[in-house]
């Protein structure tokens, strides 16, 4: 993969992203997503946000050798601290980590939103988490996709505070409310494979000398709720 040539899962992310938008992309990775972007018109301003000075210099390298240091800002930062109010910032990605690191980022970096973003959010697990943050904080789920590649699934969220935010059920965000209505083949072998590994886990749980009721009624919970959308669907 390179800025010219996206993984499917960054292309993907970059499909959401407006034409014309001012974007802060956290956690950029060489830079390749805005870089793609801006080599396509899509953006023509971008401040790329690294935690650790490593990650920052490779994002360094790829914006100048592609001739885009009037377009695209590196900046050494913790997450939305790399965002300053002169950016006018109107996108906001974050692709690749964890949910409970990508929550993580937004709750603490929380005072740099204005709540025109919107959020295009790529975690690798805990989705579960960003969707309850984004609930939490006014934001409605717009827009969900998920998709296969190199053996992983991958689930991008993509949140906009609206007029009217609708109220989202357990099964909405542990599932996803646009996925979970879409259905998938990828959504449904996800969620056969996570059956498949829940029965098992709760399985060692109930077996194992350690009582653990709480993590007993969670994985019961949570088979039951993967067993009913499952119904019906072969």
């Amino acid at each position: 993969m390179n800025s010219t040539h996206l993984s499917v899962r960054l292309a993907t992310v970059g499909q959401h992203v407006e034409s014309g938008s001012r974007l802060a992309d956290i956690g950029s990775d060489h830079a390749y997503l805005p870089i793609n972007l801006a080599l396509n018109g899509v953006i023509d301003y971008a401040v790329v946000g690294e935690v650790r000075q490593g990650p920052l210099e490779n994002s360094k390298h790829e914006i100048a050798k592609e001739g885009l240091t009037d377009k695209l800002h590196p900046r050494l930062a913790d997450g939305l601290a790399a965002i300053e109010p002169d950016d006018n910032v109107d996108h906001i990605t974050i692709a690749g980590m964890g949910g409970a690191l990508i929550s993580h980022i937004l709750e603490t970096g929380k005072d740099k939103l204005t709540g025109k973003e919107k959020l295009i959010l790529q975690p690798n697990v805990g989705e579960e988490n960003v969707r309850r943050w984004l609930q939490s904080y006014g934001y409605t789920i717009t827009a969900e996709e998920i998709l296969a590649e190199d053996g992983h699934t991958y689930e991008i969220i993509v949140g906009q505070k609206l007029a009217d935010q609708p109220e989202y059920s357990r099964a909405d965000l542990f599932f996803g409310p646009h996925l979970r209505q879409e259905k998938n083949t990828v959504f449904l072998q996800k969620w056969r494979d996570e059956l498949s590994q829940k029965k098992v886990i709760l399985k060692n749980i109930q077996q194992s000398q350690k009582s653990e009721p709480e993590k007993i009624e969670q994985f019961t919970t949570e088979i039951k709720m993967i067993e009913e959308m499952l119904e019906g669907e072969g």
